[in-house]
This record gives structure tokens, C-alpha cells and sequence, in this order.
């Protein structure tokens, strides 16, 4: 028998056969949780965590056909934080995406988001309206989300892919702007925001760390159990780009979220190559991120 290399070996596999011929695009997953707000007033908030799951779930995202093994796999976490008397929430949003690894069964998580600036009002019996051309304080943070994890995924199988999904994120970003109380997506303060998240990923000066997202996973991860060499040279390559990328531009945003969603992963997909390899990848990667240096330092 033939061992797998370590990247694989990294990876969660899932053992659940598909049998259904086609699906929709994304496949979320949602948590709620209450214990930082008195909930004597609020018994129907389980409603909220039903509610998203089912809106994202029924959701016909894009106009491609996705198979049962190649949905997005979400999952959005909110923790409620405050609540008013006019059933006024605050909350934190994370949400986390991955995809498939192809010739394996095996997934590779593509990002990681903490959102801690989301405010809604959510009362008895309310339902979800998707508009694209008014704010809704639900649907608008997460349809904006849900655009961002579309363009990853599309990014990492062709260049620069999920580009007509960024630009419905910015136009999300456009309507929240111009609407009254519509918080979270000012350009004040801290660019650590969806409105940071946006303007970068739209920035062309960003190009090449989109460009990095196709060749790490595509030319990369789906080529690893075919050609293990020639997919760390893909890797290679797309650190490389990271590198340069990142040496042009001045904001760390966009990097940070990649290394800490994707730092064990570079890791392990060097940790069977030739030495020479590894200590190029670690040279890389310590420049890149240095805090995760000892996460790296395996490799050398």
C-alpha cells in the first residue's frame, strides 16, 4: 500500500457518498449562541439560527450547476453580545468556508472571518427579504458574505474567477452606505471591516494575491496526489506571488486572513519534499507570516 503524503494525510476526510446529481452552491451550517444576553424576552431566537440557515441553504447563488461533492461547505457562527428593549441585537459573525479538494475527499478550508461590528433588529415571526437594491440589516451582512466566500471559491479555480461576485459584494457595500443606521460598513476607523475587505479584494494592486489563491489550489492541492513535485512547485509559486504582492502593497488585511486559515496547511504540504524544499518553503513562509513561525519551523 502506498502512503499518502503528509498534505493529505493533514486533511479531515469525509466518508459520506453523494448521490444527488446536482445541488445548490453553498452548504452552511449555523450556530447561535445567547448566553452573553438575557433570553426571558426573547424565547423565539432559535428562530434566527433556522431562519439564516434555511435563507443561505435555499439560496440559488450563481447560474452554474454544482454537484452534490463540490458545494461550499459554511459555517457561520453568531454570538449575540447585547440586546435592547426594542429587540436590538448585537452580535459577533463568523464565518467560515471551504472546499473541495479534488482526486481526493478530502476539503481545504479557504477563509475565516470575524465580524464583530453587526447590529439587527430581529423580532417574532420575521422573515429574511433578499433585495439587492434596499438594505435589510439580515439578508445584506450575509448575502455580503456569502458573495465574499463565492469569490474565494471562484478565485481558486480560474484567475481572478470571482471578480462579478465582488462587484455584488461592493454594490452590498454601496446600498448599506447610503442607507441611515445601516452600521458596519463605514470607511472610518479601523480597516479591518467589511468595508476593508471589500475595497482590498476590488483593489488591483491585490491582483496577484488572487492570482495566488489559483495557483495554490488549483495548480497545487488538486494536483497533489497525481503529482506530488509538481504541485509543491505550483505552491511554491503561488508564495512567491504572495511575497511579491505583499512587498507592493501596504495593508496586511487580506494576508493575515489567508495565514491564519491556511498556515498548518502550507506547512504540511512541504513536509515530505527534499530538504532543499522545505527550508525554501520555510524562508518563504517566515517572511510571509512570521507569527506563525513555529508552526514553520517543522519544516526545517
Amino acid at each position: 500500500m502506498k502512503f499518502l503524503p503528509s498534505l493529505i494525510l493533514f486533511f479531515v476526510f469525509s466518508t459520506t457518498m453523494h448521490t444527488v446529481a446536482s445541488a445548490q452552491e453553498i452548504h452552511a451550517r449555523v450556530e447561535l449562541n445567547t448566553s452573553q444576553i438575557s433570553t426571558s424576552d426573547y424565547d423565539y431566537l432559535n428562530e434566527l439560527r433556522t431562519l439564516i440557515e434555511e435563507y443561505v441553504n435555499d439560496t440559488r447563488w450563481t447560474d452554474d450547476t454544482f454537484l452534490e461533492d463540490e458545494r461550499i461547505e459554511v459555517n457561520i457562527r453568531i454570538t449575540l453580545t447585547n440586546a435592547d428593549n426594542n429587540a436590538n441585537f448585537d452580535a459577533n459573525l463568523i464565518v467560515q468556508s471551504s472546499r473541495p479538494i479534488y482526486n481526493t475527499l478530502a476539503k481545504t478550508p479557504l477563509v475565516l472571518i470575524n465580524d464583530n461590528s453587526w447590529r439587527f433588529n430581529f423580532t417574532r415571526n420575521r422573515n429574511i427579504i433578499r433585495d439587492d437594491m434596499q438594505y435589510d440589516d439580515i439578508a445584506s451582512v450575509i448575502d455580503f458574505y456569502m458573495f465574499i466566500i463565492l469569490a474565494y471559491d471562484y478565485d481558486s479555480f480560474s484567475e481572478l474567477g470571482g471578480s462579478p461576485f465582488l462587484r455584488r459584494a461592493e454594490n452590498i457595500l454601496n446600498v448599506a452606505q447610503s442607507t441611515p443606521g445601516a452600521s458596519g460598513w463605514s470607511s472610518m476607523g479601523t480597516r479591518r471591516n467589511r468595508n476593508g475587505l471589500i475595497t482590498l479584494l476590488n483593489n488591483p494592486n491585490y491582483e496577484g494575491f488572487r492570482r495566488a489563491l489559483y495557483s495554490y489550489h488549483r495548480l497545487g492541492l488538486d494536483q497533489f496526489t497525481l503529482n506530488p513535485d509538481r504541485a509543491r512547485e505550483h505552491i511554491m509559486d503561488a508564495l512567491t506571488l504572495l511575497q511579491e504582492t505583499r512587498r507592493q502593497t501596504t495593508e496586511r488585511y487580506l494576508f493575515d486572513l489567508l495565514f491564519s486559515t491556511k498556515n498548518r496547511e502550507f506547512t504540511a504540504a512541504f513536509l515530505d519534499a527534499e530538504l532543499s524544499a522545505r527550508l525554501e518553503a520555510f524562508n518563504l513562509l517566515a517572511d510571509l507570516d512570521p507569527s506563525h513561525i513555529s508552526e514553520y519551523e517543522k519544516l526545517q
